[in-house]
């Protein structure tokens, strides 16, 4: 099995592989024309951001700086998601984000990592395993995602949390490492952040 091969499979693969690395700083090349644009170059970002991700829906607006080992083109965005400052993408394969997520400042969404076992990294290995977001979920200021993680619809993660494992949907989360808390519920249609009442209603 080569590391094109191990790398699709989620083994331990050589990331230094030219075979890999391919196209990479051409994709870094259109990140850094995004990061370049000016606030009023709108339509310019919207151009941009079409040719660099996997894909991307209608309505996403992302606040540069933005960075990704893959310049985002292996990062797949529904619509109407709102993306911060500062976010990083570690994109050596696939991130899914659903409709309408809000990603807070200083986000990292990792999909690779390396061996614990201090040969493997001396001899340039990485393993990489995709990371899913489900649809209307709000990811909290600092939140570090690591590689493999599934978080559910709806779901609330916490500023300052480290996900390490799956988060199911409709539920309050955080802590390092990332926990449910609580439930999303009847308590929520009453008040919008702690004790402070809601005056609004769908």
């Amino acid at each position: 099995m080569n590391n094109k091969e191990r790398r699709v499979n989620g083994l331990p693969y050589h990331y230094d592989d030219p075979e890999i690395m391919g196209k990479q700083l051409l994709y870094m090349e259109k990140l850094h024309d995004y990061n370049a644009t000016r606030p009023s170059e709108q339509e310019k970002r919207q151009e941009l951001l079409k040719e660099m991700f996997a894909e991307i829906g209608e309505g996403c607006h992302i606040e540069p700086p933005l960075r990704a080992n893959w310049g985002c083109h292996n990062v797949h965005f529904g619509s109407g998601i709102y993306c911060n400052f500062n976010a990083t993408f570690v994109d050596d394969i696939d991130i899914y984000v659903g409709d309408d997520c809000m990603i807070a400042p200083n986000v990292v969404i990792a999909t690779s990592g390396h061996p614990i076992l201090p040969v493997l990294r001396e001899h340039n290995y990485v393993y990489n395993i995709p990371v899913r977001i489900g649809r209307n979920v709000w990811i909290g200021s600092g939140v570090q995602i690591l590689p493999g993680v599934t978080i559910g619809d709806n779901s609330v993660i916490g500023a300052g949390s480290v996900v390490t494992s799956d988060i199911p949907a409709n539920v309050v989360a955080f802590g390092a490492p990332c926990k449910v808390f609580r439930e999303i519920g009847e308590k929520d249609k009453l008040c919008f952040y702690k004790d402070r009442k809601l005056d609004v209603s769908e």
